[in-house]
């Protein structure tokens, strides 16, 4: 019950993120309180899910290799997104530390309820990773990752220069491919799990990066008179 009360929270966070941009990245402003290196504040807020789950699994020492395996699939985008992102991307305007700590309150819980689905006794044995649910998300989250990846190497190779327009991949369709990765990846998850835990995250997911999507959008259009008219925020031909 209180994963789906956690879940339902999402619809609200959503609403707000709609109409109040997120301040950090391109959207910083001022009047959020103390600031913190964009990133020291970004490894803050993303390594208790790198480091969290790893733990977690070391604690419960779930049998079988299929949580092992579902371990793998999540430190192949948390190692990256905790460590190697922020590490890799220019130093970027400071992120306010509020902003960091809601998104590091969230990675604790987020963390704890993907593990409690992942490890718990006998939800994945390795049977499971030869049913065509785990097959089609792994595929999914894999997928996702790869968008997720090539997209953000796309940005790293603009940025170099300040803000460009970004071109290639399916920067030809939508403003933000990364984020669109992100989802599927998330989405693909909750398939592999087949658990609420995963469904919900999958939600907060789409919560969270619709509206920076959108936000995303505009800004593109309103900084390049050029940008291409075609494209859109996220989902190619729909939104």
């Amino acid at each position: 019950m209180w994963i789906a009360l956690w879940t339902a929270l999402a619809l609200p966070t959503m609403v707000v993120l709609l109409r109040v941009t997120a301040p950090y990245g391109r959207h910083a402003r001022r009047g959020w309180g103390p600031a913190l290196p964009a990133r020291a504040a970004w490894i803050a807020m993303e390594a208790p899910a790198a480091l969290g789950m790893p733990a977690l699994y070391l604690a419960v020492r779930p049998a079988g290799v299929a949580p092992a395996v579902l371990l793998g699939m999540w430190l192949l985008h948390y190692a990256n997104r905790a460590f190697v992102y922020p590490l890799r991307a220019r130093a970027g305007t400071p992120m306010p530390a509020s902003v960091a700590a809601m998104g590091l309150a969230f990675n604790c819980i987020n963390v704890w309820i993907q593990a409690s689905a992942a490890f718990a006794p006998g939800a994945h044995a390795d049977a499971w990773l030869h049913d065509p649910r785990f097959c089609a998300g792994a595929v999914a989250f894999v997928a996702g990752w790869a968008v997720n990846q090539h997209a953000d190497a796309v940005l790293r190779r603009l940025r170099r220069g300040g803000y460009q327009i970004p071109r290639g991949g399916l920067y030809r369709f939508v403003s933000c491919p990364n984020y669109l990765g992100e989802i599927v990846e998330w989405i693909g998850w909750a398939v592999a799990t087949w658990s609420l835990a995963g469904a919900s995250f999958a939600v907060w997911t789409v919560a969270n990066l619709v509206p920076r999507a959108l936000a995303n959008h505009r800004w593109l259009r309103a900084r390049f008179p050029d940008y291409p008219p075609e494209r859109k925020a996220l989902v190619p031909g729909l939104l």
